[in-house]
């Protein structure tokens, strides 16, 4: 798939999270039925989404998990494009990785580059993937994928130049215990 295709599909699944008091980050549709990832940090307060096709709509936060900057929302739609989810646990360092966001509130902004590293940056908390690729305020919250377009995270944070992300699989924890729960998380 060449890098145009590539990136015309994570746009496609790539939202714009606006909280509030927050701001603009962003969020990738991780169901068909409505479920969005995005970071923790990205929501606080009221949050609107702005779907790819410019539709603004109401989002329910159903769980907030700081620790690991995750957050889980909800939209009242069906039948959206959703994310192809990707083996975090199988990457290696010199992987390319492409990134959507909405830096500065440029919507549908892309940038790619290699996997530098997967390992902890911080002193405590869950490794992290490390790639070194441009990123800015408002791609938190979005899609890192792999050359063949697969979701393998969450663009988090820019640490000593390098673009930090929560891997899928930690996603797929977050989300799994989720389900399991029948209360929202503060």
């Amino acid at each position: 798939m060449c890098l145009s295709a590539l990136a015309g599909r994570l746009r496609e699944i790539t939202v714009q999270v606006h909280g509030e008091p927050a701001g603009i980050g962003s969020g990738v549709l991780w169901s068909r039925d409505g479920l969005i990832v995005t970071n923790a940090h990205v929501v606080r307060g009221r949050v609107n989404v702005k779907l790819p096709g410019g539709r603004v709509v109401m989002a329910r936060l159903l769980a907030r998990d700081p620790e690991h900057d995750l957050a889980a929302l909800a939209i009242d739609a069906h039948g959206l494009a959703a994310a192809e989810i990707g083996d975090s646990d199988g990457l290696r360092v010199g992987e390319l990785v492409v990134a959507v966001g909405n830096p500065l509130g440029l919507a549908g902004a892309v940038t790619a580059g290699l996997i530098h590293a997967i390992g902890p940056r911080r002193p405590a908390g869950p490794s992290l993937i490390q790639a070194d690729l441009r990123l800015a305020p408002g791609n938190s919250g979005g899609p890192l994928a792999d050359a063949r377009g697969r979701v393998i995270g969450i663009n988090a944070m820019i640490a000593g130049g390098l673009a930090l992300a929560v891997p899928s699989s930690l996603v797929a924890r977050f989300l799994g215990a989720l389900s399991g729960a029948t209360a929202t998380v503060p």
